[in-house]
């Protein structure tokens, strides 16, 4: 494995996520391409695209909606700081 230090997992968690979300959404738009050769090449282009597009969004905007997804949940206990009672 590589010796990434886990204060970066966070990007590495964002860039796993991004390309792999951009990868699924673009090959659903581009089903409708006619033959396999044209859909590869069609999907290959726009997962390219939809993941130099998204990157820079996922690692920016995870961070505010861990805090958001933080503030709507509380813990099983029933803390919401995250503290014991």
């Amino acid at each position: 494995m590589p010796g990434i230090p886990r204060r970066y997992s966070h990007f590495v968690f964002g860039i796993i996520q991004s390309g792999l979300t951009s990868l699924i959404a673009a090959g659903i738009a581009s089903f409708p391409a006619g033959n396999a050769l044209d859909f590869l090449a069609h999907w290959m282009v726009s997962w390219l695209i939809a993941w130099a597009a998204m990157l820079p969004i996922v690692l920016l905007a995870a961070p505010a909606i861990r805090a958001f997804s933080l503030r709507l949940t509380q813990e099983e206990g029933g803390s919401q700081t995250g503290r014991p009672a």
